[in-house]
């Protein structure tokens, strides 16, 4: 009996040890956190415009391939990814919506002053409810959205000039072609 009481424990010990290095050892990218929202369709929404003409709403998102960035004036690594979004709306193949996160509208509309406006829209999310429909952990975060209004990827983080080439550019070509075939 006493043997059992030592044995049980041990095994178990084993056995745990061994579930964490198979986890550890697995490759995987941390900046990509699985998200249940891939393959749905956008949230349901309304929120009024950062500009004072009108809603955003998820109708916005939908009959073209969209990149909708959450994003905030007092969120330093949405700085850094601010030229990536730049670059998106001058090169015109997508539309870029965007998503003001708990933020003061003065604030915002400073900001986007200073580094640029690539938003067609900004929707102004002051107490964060729609980002929570989104799943959103924090900003910035970007989702590309297809034709149809379908989350296709999302990126948590800022995206970094490395990434726009490897993981954002193909998902929007392969999308853009899905629609063009359509």
């Amino acid at each position: 009996m006493r043997r059992l009481l030592f044995i049980l424990p041990a095994a178990a010990l084993v056995l745990l040890g061994a579930v964490f290095i198979v986890l550890l050892s697995s490759p995987r990218d941390p900046g990509e956190i699985p998200s249940p929202f891939i393959g749905k369709p956008v949230p349901v929404f309304r929120l009024p415009s950062l500009d004072g003409t009108g809603e955003v709403s998820d109708a916005d998102l939908k009959g073209r391939v969209t990149v909708f960035n959450v994003f905030a004036s007092w969120c330093l690594p949405c700085k850094v990814e601010h030229p990536i979004l730049m670059r998106l709306a001058r090169e015109g193949k997508v539309r870029v919506i965007g998503l003001n996160y708990k933020d003061k509208p003065a604030d915002a509309k400073k900001w986007l002053a200073e580094l640029g406006n690539p938003f067609a829209r900004i929707g102004t999310d002051a107490k964060g409810r729609v980002a929570i429909d989104f799943g959103v952990y924090g900003v910035p975060e970007t989702f590309i959205v297809d034709a149809k209004g379908v989350i296709r990827y999302k990126h948590v983080g800022p995206i970094h000039p490395n990434e726009y080439p490897e993981k954002i550019v193909p998902v929007i070509e392969r999308l853009l072609r899905d629609e063009a075939s359509q």
